[in-house]
Formats: structure tokens, C-alpha cells, sequence
């Protein structure tokens, strides 16, 4: 060694820039997990949404056309001249367009008691094969008469 040369080092090694890259690939690993389950979930919350949204319309449109029976099976082909006809077909084709070709919808009664259930595929949220999840309204469409006794 010479002398009036300095014992200390500078700049960094080889071994502390691996341990740096180390763990900043390990923090970016992290975060990309954490927005790809933040995307998941999303979706998820977009397709409750959507059926949320069909059926309120489809409610409404059964309020607007009380007096006929929305609880048959939806046509295979929309019929303008029949809104009944029309509102079903266009019933299952939002729920088909907007929550995938496994979606189903439905309409029951019971005392003029309405109550709509779509049922669509959650599995890529849920981390499960077979995971459905279902949305239901239920509401009364007009009011009971009054029984004087």
C-alpha cells in the first residue's frame, strides 16, 4: 500500500446493487399483484352494477304495463307490436350482452309482489371454478285495497 493513499472505500459493490435490485423487483411484484386482484374486483363490481341497472329498468317496465304477465319465458326474437314480448326479449338480451352468454334472468310473482333475480358467472373475482352470484329486487307494484270490515 502506498503511502498517503486512504483505506476506505468508495462507490458500491456488486453485491449491494443485487440486493437493491433484489428488492425492488419484490416491491414491484407486490404492487403489480395488488392491481391485478384491484382489476378483478372492479369487474366484479361493474357486472353488479349492470344487473342492478336491468333490473330496475325491467321493474320500471313492469309498472308501466301492469296488467300483463311477466313471468313467462322470455321470445327468442324481440316483437315491437307486443311490449310485453318486447320487454322480456330485451330483458335477456342485456343481461346476455352485458353478463356474459352463462347469465340468466328471471321475473316472479306472489301477491303482486315482483321479484327479478339475475343470476351471472363470478368465478375470475371469486378465485373459484363455479362461483355465481346473483342479484334480487324485489318490490310491490301497486297498492293492496283497503278491506273495511
Amino acid at each position: 500500500m502506498r503511502i498517503g493513499s486512504q483505506g476506505t472505500q468508495k462507490g458500491m459493490t456488486l453485491v449491494e446493487v443485487l440486493v437493491a435490485l433484489v428488492i425492488l423487483g419484490v416491491g414491484l411484484l407486490g404492487g403489480a399483484a395488488f392491481q391485478l386482484n384491484a382489476l378483478k374486483y372492479t369487474d366484479s363490481a361493474r357486472m353488479t352494477s349492470q344487473a342492478s341497472f336491468i333490473a330496475y329498468d325491467m321493474m320500471d317496465r313492469i309498472r308501466a304495463n301492469a296488467a300483463a304477465d311477466y313471468t313467462i319465458a322470455p321470445p327468442a326474437t324481440g316483437n315491437p307490436g307486443v311490449a310485453r314480448d318486447q320487454d322480456l326479449f330485451d330483458f335477456n338480451s342485456n343481461i346476455v350482452s352485458s353478463l356474459g352468454a352463462t347469465a340468466t334472468g328471471s321475473v316472479t310473482v306472489n301477491q303482486q309482489v315482483y321479484t327479478i333475480t339475475i343470476t351471472w358467472d363470478d368465478s375470475r373475482a371469486a378465485n373459484a371454478a363455479d362461483s355465481r352470484r346473483s342479484f334480487v329486487l324485489t318490490s310491490r307494484t301497486s297498492i293492496d285495497p283497503v278491506v273495511i270490515p
